[in-house]
């Protein structure tokens, strides 16, 4: 065919690619189709519902000829809900396309120069590997394809689970999660059939209206379990009994609060946290180091491969016990932490003010002294007036969010001139960004992806910059 239009099928496509965002690529007459439900190796229909000048977006709705790198989705969720978009390729094919990814933004994007890269570091769990899992409340949840096909009415519209991608007030209720380990499943399911028995109300998110409003679970490598509620609003008895029978029904758990959230958005960040049974706080461990995690405290979602991170990052650094570490974007000071018995000493900087505080407490926590902590705006904090204050750093090490970092914070890391700069991202499209501004004064000598989030397309990477 020569013209691709929209609602047309596209029929006995190759799938050839994966595209940095984790969509499946065919090429059809010069025409790049971005695929739902598709595999590298694949050969099928697609059916095209979006059409744009250079590019068209489709769904795979007829499969040929699998690709050998497919495998059977475990969860009955999958293709509905918003996770685990990859579970359909085997692992090993998921790691290549991390890697590749990588390579793609340094050299596409940064036009970077470096070594060869060393391998993607896999997770040794592709499933069961996240320590958080954030659930929320609907009373009119997503109806499934086989619902909506069996031509039965469904009275009970409550649902407990995961936003449906691009719907804010549509949540697909989950009967189990692979993500998450027990008792993460259990302690969802309970909530949700306590609170149909009891006539406990929903959130609906267009009315405004609703008592259960979302649901946190957070657990640690250590056994440990927190349980969060928010609320739309505030009647004491029926909170209290629903929170009491939880904690008598899973009496593992360690911290069980709740928040009353009667704003427009989720956020909880700005609200008051009430500790009902247990700690405020559940504990992490790592390499003998313990570290407080409270209600609005940032915490790698994977602890195990969390831990690889932050090795292959000490590593990079190479540190011999006598520098001085500046680490932006510290966040809760598990990386300053995790490397100040290493170093002379670590100054960290974050824009949170609660995680600094958090910071300072697992220093504190760990008998660490050589750490200090300030919180505010990179770009305004690290200043020529900071750094002669602090010490010339030897060694940098940058965390930034997915943004990557102001142009500020590049041209004061650059001034600032450490014999080394670790750069750690959750995004190397920024990141090459952010690198392709400092090769006039460094150079990259090692770059090695790790692989946080199986199942998906996301991926981590650390450079090693050395000043030239």
């Amino acid at each position: 065919m020569s013209k691709i239009k929209k609602n047309i099928l596209v029929e006995n496509a190759e799938i050839v690619d994966v595209s940095s965002e984790g969509k499946a690529v065919a090429k059809t007459d010069g025409m790049v189709i971005f695929t739902e439900g598709a595999v590298p190796g694949d050969v099928g229909d697609i059916l095209i519902h979006r059409k744009k000048n250079n590019y068209s977006e489709g769904k795979l709705v007829q499969l040929k000829t699998p690709s050998p790198h497919r495998v059977e989705a475990r969860c009955e969720h999958f293709g509905t809900c918003g996770g685990c978009k990859w579970q359909h390729m085997n692992y090993e094919t998921q790691l290549r396309f991390k890697q590749k990814t990588v390579y793609d933004a340094l050299t596409r994007i940064g036009h970077l120069t470096f070594p060869e890269m060393m391998p993607i570091l896999g997770s040794a769990e592709q499933y069961y590997y996240r320590n958080k899992l954030d659930f929320s409340f609907s009373d009119k949840k997503w109806l499934t394809n086989e619902e909506i096909k069996s031509g039965n009415q469904v009275d009970n519209r409550n649902g407990l689970g995961f936003h449906i991608p691009g719907m804010f007030d549509k949540v697909l209720d989950i009967r189990n999660c692979y993500l998450q380990g027990e008792p993460s499943n259990s302690i969802r399911q309970a909530v949700k059939d306590y609170a149909i028995a009891h006539n406990l109300s929903f959130f609906n998110i267009r009315d405004k209206g609703g008592l259960l409003r979302t649901l946190l679970i957070r657990t640690t490598s250590t056994g440990e379990t927190m349980v969060l509620f928010a609320f739309y609003d505030n009647p004491k008895e029926a909170i209290e009994n629903l929170l009491e029978h939880i904690y008598t029904k899973f009496p593992q758990i360690t911290s069980l609060q709740y928040v009353i959230n009667p704003k427009a958005n989720d956020t909880i960040h700005d609200l008051p946290v009430v500790t009902f049974k247990g700690r405020d706080y559940i504990v992490e461990e790592m390499e003998g180091l313990r570290f407080k995690i409270s209600a609005k405290s940032f915490y790698q979602t994977n602890s195990a491969q969390a831990y690889e991170l932050y090795k292959v990052t000490r590593d990079f650094a190479g540190l011999s016990g006598h520098e001085v570490v500046y680490d932006l974007y510290t966040g809760t000071g598990t990386i300053a932490n995790f490397i100040a018995r290493q170093v002379k000493s670590v100054v960290g900087i974050e824009y949170v003010e609660d995680a600094i505080a958090d910071a300072k407490v697992n220093s504190a926590l760990n008998h660490i002294n050589n750490t200090q902590f300030y919180a505010g705006d990179m770009k305004d904090v690290l200043n020529a007036a900071f750094i002669d204050k602090h010490g010339k750093p030897d060694v940098i090490i940058t965390d930034p969010p997915r943004a990557g970092m102001h142009e500020d914070v590049v041209r004061t890391i650059l001034n600032a001139a450490p014999e080394k700069i670790v750069y750690v991202s959750c995004n190397p499209a920024t990141q090459a960004r952010d690198l392709a501004m400092m090769t006039e004064h460094y150079k990259i000598t090692r770059v090695r992806p790790v692989d946080m989030f199986p199942q998906t397309a996301h991926v981590e990477n650390v450079v090693l910059l050395e000043r030239i």
